[in-house]
């Protein structure tokens, strides 16, 4: 697969293995996606319980794949094979492209982006999935800041196709090119965007969902009646307080105070709400209890 111009010609070959450092449900997703198109993916997870699960998360999704008709059992068996689990970080030595995908914490992302690049070779790509922080903040931390881009993917990972690419003031246009064939490889679309908070999706997405919240918390509406609006006037899937659940809150907070932090928008910043049920362990799906109950923990 050839390069559609830039500078020099690119392979999808450059990419021949893929490290992903966070084995949570984003970073499940993507070593799974990646495994399934092909690529060998060696995953870290500092977590040692998390890790000791993750294989078997990975299995879990695949078997619905395979139990929807989507992919064969010989697909899933070998994906699975495509897949190591590392007990060290420094084991995504050989990786050509790493990719961060740990909680949206600037400390905790600066932390891992520094230990990659210390492990990684000289060539290697380094990716972050961050959601809102500005990937010049990461890179600038970093010696060789061209070789780094934002790879935010969206979850469920294996199911939704899209990536956005985010490309920083130093990322270099090899880094773009390689970075656009790696999403084809692995069967998603990518946008390119300019490197600000947010990028493109969740500066549209989160005005949207804190609107929803925020009638929440005004008691405007019912929780149900939002969301069935949405669902069935605007024909979403979803509805706002739904989908943060689905996000998790916590999640969507630190994006919410990072957007605004940049750009000091109203429609940006988290309502009162948002905070106390983060602070009262309602996460959403994830933790059982968001906007709804969920009972047992989503996961």
């Amino acid at each position: 697969m050839e390069s559609d111009g830039g500078e020099g010609t690119v392979m999808a070959s450059d990419i021949k293995a893929v490290g992903v450092v966070g084995g949570g449900f984003m970073g499940s997703g993507i070593a799974e996606s990646t495994a399934i198109a092909g690529l060998p993916v060696i995953v870290f997870e500092a977590d040692p319980v998390r890790r000791s699960g993750l294989l078997d998360r990975i299995g879990k999704s695949l078997s619905r794949a395979v139990g929807g008709g989507k992919i064969e059992q010989a697909d899933m068996d070998d994906a699975l094979e495509r897949i190591a689990v590392a007990d060290d970080l420094r084991d995504i030595a050989d990786v050509d492209l790493a990719i961060e995908v740990v909680p949206e914490d600037l400390k905790l992302k600066l932390e891992v982006m520094r230990s990659i690049e210390a492990d990684v070779s000289h060539d290697a790509l380094i990716a972050s999935n961050t959601s809102s922080i500005p990937i010049a903040e990461l890179a600038g931390a970093l010696q060789r800041p061209e070789r780094v881009c934002g790879l935010h993917f969206f979850a469920p990972v294996p199911v939704m196709k899209l990536v956005e690419i985010v490309v920083a003031l130093d990322t270099s246009t090899e880094t773009i090119v390689k970075a656009r064939r790696f999403c084809e490889v692995i069967g998603k679309r990518s946008i390119e965007t300019k490197d600000r908070s947010g990028f493109v999706v969740n500066m549209l997405l989160v005005p949207y969902l804190m609107a929803g919240v925020r009638m929440y918390e005004e008691e405007f509406a019912t929780p149900e009646d939002i969301d069935q609006g949405m669902r069935l006037g605007c024909g979403h899937p979803m509805g706002p307080l739904e989908l943060c659940d689905f996000i998790g809150l916590d999640v969507l907070y630190e994006v919410c105070n990072s957007i605004y932090e940049e750009f000091k928008r109203d429609e940006y910043a988290p309502p009162p709400i948002l905070k106390r049920m983060v602070a009262s362990g309602r996460f959403g799906r994830k933790s059982g209890r968001g906007f709804y109950e969920y009972g047992n923990k989503a996961g």
